[in-house]
């Protein structure tokens, strides 16, 4: 028993100054994956953001919920169909997009944090302007010298075009924390589907955000041999994306991150949220588990 509260002890002094460093400052965390599935995560990762809070961090969550879609389209007999990474998004599955994560996801997560002592409250983009948008354009690869790229029409898929901060400000002052679906709104006031990451890295970067964290289902970055990288830097990212070292599903996650330095974040974090408080091993130890990317 000794032994276990001196090693407690000694995690609290690790932490200390990491305290100090961050009290007053916002953290936006993108909240995806496994951890939103796992009860125990689930609950993990509500205290680890009510934490935040009370140590003077001022967290802001934007979550995802691709599975939950999917679930419910199959209800519907409705086969989900992706370009370059990106759901097509036709008006009827825009309206399920919405309901699923604002109307279900949303208040699930605010309703978990509110129920082990935080003070959340649920926003999606189209919520005072929030997250404004336009239409993302995708092209496909180049059939031959001869035929350039086509424009391919992925429906009501958008890029953030403007975080407007006052709520999220307003919020603050309140000490209260806000949960961002990732809807956002057109000039034609009709809603956009919009990758998760991106929404949270646009918002990290127009908080000025000390940090950027990313939740997923791996352990991070990993090199050619399939170790971890601890650390990559915002100059390396272009080489090792074209030397093939981050491929796939990470390349957009990376590139996130890259946005979100490029706009003012300090650090971006991409964590593996299958590990039990990924969230506060990150920011408050001096190893960390994941990899940070950095200007």
């Amino acid at each position: 028993m000794v032994q276990e509260g001196i090693a407690k002890a000694k995690v609290l002094v690790e932490s200390l100054p990491y305290l100090r460093e961050f009290s007053g400052k916002t953290v936006v965390v993108k909240y995806g994956g496994h951890a939103m599935v796992d009860e125990q995560l689930k609950k993990n990762f509500a205290l680890d953001i009510i934490l935040m809070q009370y140590v003077g961090i001022h967290p802001v969550v934007v979550h995802g919920g691709g599975p939950q879609i999917n679930r419910f389209l199959e209800k519907m007999q409705v086969k989900p169909n992706y370009v370059q990474g990106m759901r097509v998004t036709d008006g009827e599955t825009m309206d399920v997009v919405e309901m699923v994560l604002v109307g279900k996801v949303n208040k699930e997560i605010v309703g978990l944090i509110n129920h082990h002592g935080g003070k959340a409250v649920g926003l999606s983009g189209r919520d005072g302007d929030l997250v404004q948008a336009e239409k993302m354009t995708l092209h496909s690869k180049p059939l031959s010298e001869d035929r350039p790229p086509e424009l391919i029409d992925i429906g009501r898929v958008g890029k953030v075009t403007r975080v407007n901060s006052e709520i999220l400000s307003t919020l603050e002052q309140r000490d209260f924390i806000p949960v961002i679906a990732p809807v956002g709104v057109g000039e034609d006031g009709q809603a956009f589907n919009i990758n998760a990451d991106l929404v949270a890295g646009s918002i990290a970067a127009e908080l000025k955000a000390l940090k950027l964290i990313l939740l997923t289902d791996v352990e991070g970055v990993k090199n050619s041999q399939g170790e971890l990288i601890s650390t990559i830097y915002r100059d390396q990212i272009d080489d090792l994306i074209a030397a093939e070292v981050i491929q796939g599903g990470m390349i957009p996650k990376v590139n996130c991150c890259k946005a979100a330095l490029d706009g003012g974040v300090s650090k971006a974090h991409i964590i593996d949220g299958r590990q039990e408080h990924a969230i506060l091993l990150e920011i408050f130890t001096k190893k960390g588990i994941g990899t940070e990317l950095v200007a």
